[in-house]
């Protein structure tokens, strides 16, 4: 049985001086936690530029690791300064701004030779991401030895266990990843004091560290939201959140950095939990971890921050900052590690052996940073970076200390994956040290022998196939191709079949990407986050899980990229699937160049010949199909301008597939709104029907008295109940509810072709279904929850029997209601299209 906080309760303070000291609420074990971050943005409908949006979709990746061939360390670059922007929110604190940012790493690296500095790429909204690396100076061929035996580790980690030069020489990575949540910032400029020290420290304890060590230090992952004073950056993403599915450049960043330094060790710098709270998590447990190690090395770490934030001598009295907490310890449920979005849970998969996320204590951000004044708001944000900075200092200490023992625990990790080697399971026996393990803690995976994504009838679309292999990859998951027919498992497989083989060293990443994941609904009550996320489920690929068999005869190549399945039919007209976010881009981009397309009977596009040049540019562009057809007929299609009062995720999901988007919300509406510029409505968050001004809610209903409306969820569906359009009463679900369901498609305009699997946030469905309304999508029947948390609420009402054979997408003439989270956070990909003929169906 775990220890238990008291419940602290603190609001107002008087210090023995007399003077008032604002101390915020403290955090306990009974809390929950305090953000959980839902679909839809705080302040209404989400309105980030396309700018955003297109920087995000373009941006490259940078292959840190490229640099490895050219020379050593340190790596010196004078960075141009940023404009000086007095706007930028961190000034208030007395913290870093962004532009000060550059001149600082100047500086730094001026100071010896232990610092370089390089960029990781750039933000969505254009900024530099810094990545900061602290080191004793290396010879090329030093660095070479060091790239050769991190190679080692990860590719061949038997050979590693029994190298001599791996346990003597082999630096230690370390990655402290900061100000990932744009208004938490102090993690910023606790690394940049940290790293002065680093540099000009040269007692024996940092030379030894230096020389065993290498040190990685992200300045900020979210500058966009550094310099707003935002959570989330410029495209109104949470990027921690954003890992399983990489839809941001910031996360593709952190994504390199993981899989080019390989960090045994990382803190992910956070606020505000007072007392400072500090990883390990409290059940659920992600299942595909090596737990075992990961919880030895994290619990042990966890302790050594604990002690080095209450040694500072804060005191809830004199500063208002509680003891430090962890949660594996402290809490029963409400701040667990179970699904892979966040930083360190995403960073266990690479080889992190010690992972955690840090929240400081004292908060500085939205309303306390409008209502506080100037003065206390930095004296919160210098304890702040105190507390940071004493947790990055007992981490290198831990890491110092610890070097020999975390290298092998890494290493172990990789053997067990490559071999196939069974987990070991959390208990007092194979944890020693670490207290009040039980059985809560246990969660294991049954890893499968493969999944193999078919080639040629039985894959649902070679393209959406193609785009899952390259994500595979550019998670570092190896992926082969085999190179002729193959049998597995007593099954058949076409040439050109992707097998995706687990026994790798980074089996746990494929398969929690793969895998259906786990319906955990009786395990705890509440759940931080999301909790189910499956990429086999929900991506739009057919992906066949093999339980057992031998590889061996399996004509297979290894791959570093996807087939090209672009292709044109070199004679006729031609028809183009509307089954992926690509085809419905596609689609888009031949209706703006002015093409005659016309959507036949089972949804698809029909393409004249004549365009069959701009079909070839497309085909490249995007990867997509266009098959010849004799189907003549069809609905003429329009170039289709969306009004949107969505959520982020959703207005960058119809940025994805091409959609010319303009975002509205109740305000905007208010303000004056020209209609004349919107061939559709979509709705989903921020946008009541009852808090228009009278000339507003005129404007909107004769818009809607011509053109469509798309909905999604309770505010799609208030606001289809106010127009009057569809005759559906919707049921809300337990608002808690989350994860990957069975659904039934039905084969209509926008559900035909639609995978069996879509996910829900807050499920809705509809009943009393009225005269002209067609039921699109049902919930299978049953219960349709293959893996998330879905409960009854207290009253036995709303749970997913509820739900079971309900309808989920209805639709009419001019309108279509989801009660399903098709475009949720930009990532069920194979979900998006529903969205897209919706649009399309009603425009």
């Amino acid at each position: 049985m775990r220890l238990r906080r008291p419940v602290l309760i603190a609001t107002v303070t008087v210090t023995a001086a007399g003077s008032l000291l604002f101390v915020p609420p403290s955090a306990t074990a009974d809390r929950k936690p305090p953000v959980r971050e839902g679909s839809a943005p705080a302040n209404g409908a989400a309105g980030a530029p396309a700018s955003a949006a297109r920087n995000a979709l373009t941006a490259p990746v940078t292959d840190l690791s490229a640099s490895v061939g050219t020379g050593g360390y340190p790596r010196e670059q004078v960075l141009t300064p940023d404009p000086e922007n007095p706007a930028d929110k961190s000034i208030k604190l007395g913290l870093t701004p962004y532009h000060g940012i550059a001149p600082k790493l100047n500086a730094l690296q001026r100071l010896g030779d232990r610092v370089s500095v390089e960029v990781a790429g750039r933000s969505a909204g254009g900024h530099r991401l810094y990545l900061v690396t602290v080191t004793a100076p290396e010879s090329a061929d030093e660095t070479r030895d060091q790239e050769r035996m991190r190679e080692l580790i990860e590719n061949a980690p038997q050979v590693a266990a029994k190298d001599p030069a791996v346990k003597k020489t082999y630096k230690t990575p370390v990655f402290f990843n900061n100000n990932i949540h744009g208004n938490e910032w102090e993690g910023t400029d606790a690394a940049l004091e940290l790293i002065q020290r680093l540099a000009t420290a040269h007692d024996a304890k940092t030379t030894d560290l230096l020389a065993h060590s290498r040190l990685y230090f992200n300045i900020t992952a979210n500058p966009d939201g550094r310099i707003a004073g935002t959570r989330a950056n410029a495209n109104g993403f949470d990027l921690n959140r954003d890992f399983i599915t990489a839809s941001q450049p910031e996360a593709r960043a952190m994504r390199q950095i993981e899989i080019d330094k390989q960090p045994a060790v990382m803190l992910d710098l956070h606020g505000y939990v007072n007392g400072t709270l500090i990883e390990p998590t409290t059940p659920p447990h992600g299942e595909n971890y090596e737990y075992d190690l990961f919880l030895k090395n994290t619990y042990a770490n966890a302790l050594g921050m604990e002690a080095a934030v209450n040694d500072l001598g804060y005191t809830p009295a004199k500063d208002g900052v509680e003891p430090a907490q962890i949660p594996f310890r402290d809490q029963q449920e409400g701040w667990d590690d179970w699904p892979p979005i966040f930083t360190p849970q995403y960073a266990a998969f690479h080889g992190t052996v010690a992972a955690h996320t840090v929240e400081i204590p004292l908060p500085v951000n939205n309303s306390a940073y409008d209502t506080l004044p100037v003065d206390e708001l930095r004296r919160r944000s210098a304890i702040n970076v105190d507390v940071a900075g004493a947790a990055m200092r007992a981490t290198l200490d831990f890491a110092q200390s610890h070097r020999t023992s975390l290298i092998a625990d890494q290493i172990e990790e990789f053997r067990r994956g490559a071999t196939g080697a069974a987990q070991v399971p959390v208990s007092a026996a194979t944890v020693p040290g670490v207290p009040g393990i039980g059985p809560e803690d246990v969660y294991t995976t049954d890893f499968p022998r493969a999944y193999v994504l078919p080639a040629g009838p039985a894959q649902r679309s070679a393209t959406a196939a193609a785009r899952l292999v390259d994500h595979l990859l550019a998670n570092d998951v190896r992926v082969s191709r085999a190179t002729r027919d193959f049998r597995l498992a007593g099954r058949s497989y076409a040439k050109g079949s992707y097998v995706v083989d687990l026994h790798q060293p980074k089996r746990g990443l494929a398969n929690v990407m793969l895998a259906d994941g786990r319906d955990i609904s009786d395990k705890v009550s509440t759940m931080y986050d999301i909790s189910g996320w499956s990429l086999g489920r929900l991506w739009g690929a057919t992906v066949e899980r093999v339980h057992s068999g031998s590889l061996s005869a399996v004509p297979l190549r290894a791959v570093g990229a996807a087939a090209h399945v672009g292709h044109v039919a070199p004679l006729g007209d031609l028809r183009l699937r509307l089954d992926t976010p690509q085809e419905i881009a596609a689609l888009n981009s031949l209706l703006r160049q002015g093409v005659s397309v016309r959507r036949s009977a089972d949804g698809s596009a029909l393409v004249p010949s004549s365009a069959r040049t701009k079909a070839d540019a497309l085909a490249r562009a995007y990867d997509v199909v266009f098959d010849a057809t004799r189907t003549t007929g069809g609905t003429l299609l329009h170039p289709t301008r969306v009004a949107a009062a969505v959520t982020a995720g959703e207005l960058f999901a119809l940025r994805e597939m091409n959609f010319d988007v303009v975002p509205v919300s109740t305000a905007i509406l208010n303000a004056g709104f020209d209609w004349s510029s919107a061939d559709v409505l979509f709705v989903s968050s921020g946008l009541d029907h009852s808090a228009l001004t009278a000339s507003a809610r005129t404007a909107l209903d004769a818009f809607l008295g011509t053109h469509g409306l798309v909905g999604r969820g309770a505010t799609g569906a208030a606001l289809n109940a106010a127009a009057g359009l569809l005759a559906v009463r919707p049921v809300e679900g337990n608002g808690d509810a989350n994860g990957v369901v069975r659904v039934v498609n039905s084969g209509g305009p926008v559900t035909a072709g639609a995978p069996d699997h879509s996910f829900v946030y807050a499920p809705v469905w509809f009943t009393d279904l009225g005269p002209g309304v067609r039921v699109e999508q049902s919930y299978a029947t049953g219960d349709p929850l293959v893996a998330g948390h879905w409960r009854p609420l207290d009253d036995g009402t709303g749970g997913p029997t509820a739900a079971g054979g309900r309808a989920s997408v209805v639709s009419g003439p001019d309108a279509v209601l989801f009660g399903t989270e098709p475009l949720f956070r930009d990532h069920p990909k194979g979900e998006f299209p529903q969205v897209g003929r919706a649009l399309l169906t009603v425009s």
